[in-house]
């Protein structure tokens, strides 16, 4: 008889998109990991057996959600042909009024004032959104989309502004729309990169 398949390798993932939707709903506070462990469909021990604290499962929980995004954007990205093209799509794609990612973020944020594990976690994770942005900023240089300017100063910049629109749209600021957060994301890129 063969011993049986393990599932480790799908219970993680399953664990994890829990936790980003727990999380988004109730915040890290008021998440217990028996409510994760029910979203998942495990035991509060099987999800402890992976994340022992639940700073960790909010990490992990981020990187992994943040990684689904790069890979859905790099599906996107590929496709289309100019650096502006794909530098508009990215702006396009990323704000969202129902985006449960940066209230995920926005937890990350608070904790990692007071937490350097989470606080090397948040750096890394902002490290590759920027560089994400300046990537495309001198492909687009390159190509003579873009006027010559620091592209990891224009990134800091335009990754600065979304995340700011993020916490807006994320707490629903009546005057902060999708469209108004695009319109002045493509300004910037205009007034800095054109």
């Amino acid at each position: 008889m063969s011993p049986r398949p393990s599932t480790a390798h799908l219970r993680r993932p399953a664990i994890l998109t829990a936790a980003a939707e727990v999380i988004s709903e109730r915040g890290v506070q008021n998440t217990r990991i028996s409510d994760v462990a029910e979203r998942a469909g495990t035991s509060a021990p099987g999800v402890l057996y992976w994340f022992p604290t639940k700073d960790q499962l909010l990490a992990e929980a981020l990187q992994f959600s943040d990684d689904r995004f790069y890979e859905g954007l790099t599906d996107e990205l590929g496709g289309l042909d100019s650096a502006a093209d794909r530098l508009a799509r990215l702006i396009e794609l990323w704000p969202s009024d129902t985006d449960g990612e940066t209230v995920l973020w926005m937890e990350l944020w608070v904790r990692s004032l007071r937490d350097p594990q989470l606080a090397a976690t948040r750096e890394r994770l902002d490290r590759r959104w920027r560089t994400a942005i300046a990537d495309i900023v001198r492909e687009g240089q390159v190509s003579g989309e873009f006027r010559p300017a620091d592209a990891d100063d224009v990134a800091l910049l335009l990754g600065a502004l979304m995340d700011g629109f993020a916490i807006q749209l994320a707490l629903r600021d009546p005057a902060v729309t999708v469209e108004a957060v695009r319109r002045h994301c493509l300004a910037l890129v205009e007034e800095r990169l054109r």
